[in-house]
């Protein structure tokens, strides 16, 4: 099958890590990825700010860029639920590209829960409201965790309520996304776990800048470095408490 990465613009542009682990995860398990150069981004800013006019011809490129690949496989719900609830309706004469995001791909197309990973870590993971949602990802990223060697998955309380980032959002109404970003973080905080874990970059980076600027004793980090990370190749980009997602050296 011909499988491609769609990396996004967060994580292409903030996040390289993510892909990065993407990648290596899905070529140990013997799944060879392509990288279409031609991506650029899927138009969700525009289309979330009202631009929807705008969003329209990057929805056009981005059929063009992964025409005739089995499966694109994203490292973002949000992005993923972006071509797949959204893009028909925009364009709506044009097939949405067969997108995943990461953890469908694994467990639906793969059938694969333990994937190999190392992580002797204690950590909690939040579902983001587009994988919660829209993709309705379930617990498949927790059944990832759970069979991961050495991690202890604690549940988060609250887990399905919003982190208070939602894109634009956070901008707009920055009072109310930072009070919603400082309940996230002291649930996780009460955990006790070291890593906050999801499968959206847009997230953790501001649940992580919440963290640093609580002086939060938690790293955060997307769940594709996890999964990605063995014995031999601890999670890259992984940093010190409190300094903010761990996706981003």
């Amino acid at each position: 099958m011909r499988v491609a990465l769609f990396i996004t613009c967060l994580n292409d542009a903030l996040f390289p890590e993510t892909g990065k682990a993407t990648v290596a995860l899905l070529r140990r398990l013997g799944v060879e990825v392509e990288f279409p150069e031609a991506q650029t981004c899927c138009g969700q800013m525009h289309y979330n700010t009202g631009y929807r006019e705008d969003a329209r011809p990057l929805v056009r490129a981005f059929g063009r860029a992964f025409a005739g690949y089995d499966h694109v496989i994203a490292p973002s719900g949000s992005c993923a639920a972006m071509v797949r609830d959204i893009h028909p309706r925009i364009v709506p004469e044009a097939a949405p590209p067969p997108v995943l995001e990461l953890s469908e791909f694994l467990v639906d197309v793969l059938g694969v829960e333990d994937v190999g990973a190392y992580f002797p870590h204690k950590v909690t993971y939040h579902p983001t409201c587009h994988s919660l949602r829209l993709l309705k990802l379930g617990d498949r990223p927790l059944r990832l965790l759970r069979a991961v060697k050495g991690l202890e998955l604690v549940e988060l309380p609250g887990a399905q309520e919003c982190c208070g980032f939602g894109g634009t959002f956070a901008v707009k109404n920055p009072d109310v996304s930072a009070a919603m970003g400082a309940d996230k973080i002291g649930h996780a905080v009460d955990t006790g776990a070291e890593y906050l874990v999801a499968a959206d970059n847009s997230c953790l980076m501001h649940l992580g800048g919440t963290a640093r600027r609580a002086h939060a004793a938690l790293q955060t980090i997307h769940l594709a470095q996890i999964l990605a990370s063995t014995e031999d190749a601890p999670a890259a980009g992984a940093v010190g408490p409190g300094t903010g997602t761990g996706a981003a050296r």
